[in-house]
């Protein structure tokens, strides 16, 4: 049976130091279809960046940049005073680095992702979610601009033309106007896998996920991340795609 729903499953990777401490990244690239490799201003060098990027090349992953804000302390999750001139240039800077490994790899870019705080700044902020889309715009126009589902990032994407892909988590939880519970919250992650798998389906077949409130709110997912640096991040990764797979779902990256 032909699948009826696609879904993207995306993984944030290259978030290490040293070309050859890649962690998980290798055997989570055997699972999901695109990946976020950071590009040194959260997390990550240079020679990760290369490395990751080599290894999402061999085994057929799309391949995004994940630019944070400059906090290596605090790996990109405190949010900081930031102009939308600064975003805009801070984007510029790490996707162009990363775009350029791509290419010297022989390969494209295909997304771009906002880490941490500077993702979850601009899904409310439409300045710095315009400053992002149009970073993206001017340096790499056929990319895909991925955010929260229902966000500013996503709006401002769509409205300069950008292919945007609306994003939703597994493995966190939901506040009743769409946006994520804070990392601060007790109840901010999902650590029992079945209801992750629960909270997927029905976002994906459903287009609803189940606030904190306790209130179903509308969603719309294209593509899912799983988060690569909790310790039972492979099996867990490997039990969202079964799902997936079960319920006739396909796991496919958006084609450019």
């Amino acid at each position: 049976m032909k699948p009826a729903l696609s879904v993207d499953l995306n993984c944030d990777l290259g978030e290490s130091f040293g070309a050859y401490r890649l962690g998980n990244d290798a055997d989570m690239l055997d699972l999901v279809t695109s990946a976020n490799i950071a590009c040194g201003f959260h997390a990550g060098d240079p020679s990760v960046m290369k490395k990751t990027v080599q290894l999402a090349l061999a085994k057929q992953v799309a391949i995004g940049a994940h630019p944070g804000l400059p906090d290596l302390v605090g790996f990109g999750r405190r949010e900081m005073a930031v102009t939308p001139e600064e975003v805009f240039d801070m984007v510029v800077y790490q996707a162009g680095a990363l775009a350029a490994f791509v290419k010297a790899e022989g390969g494209t870019l295909h997304h771009v992702k906002p880490h941490g705080a500077l993702y979850n700044m601009a899904a409310v902020n439409s300045g710095l979610a315009e400053a992002i889309a149009e970073a993206v715009y001017k340096l790499y126009p056929e990319a895909v601009l991925y955010g929260l589902a229902g966000s500013e990032l996503v709006k401002a994407g769509k409205k300069l033309g950008l292919k945007t892909a609306s994003e939703v988590f597994a493995d966190r939880t939901y506040q009743q106007d769409g946006t994520l519970t804070s990392r601060r919250q007790p109840n901010a992650l999902i650590t029992d896998q079945e209801q992750a798998v629960k909270q997927v389906i029905s976002m994906v077949k459903e287009g609803r996920v189940m606030s904190v409130q306790g209130t179903a709110v509308p969603i719309q997912a294209d593509t899912i991340c799983i988060h690569g640096d909790g310790p039972h991040a492979i099996p867990f990764a490997r039990r969202i795609r079964e799902a997936l797979l079960a319920e006739n779902i396909a796991v496919a990256a958006q084609l450019l």
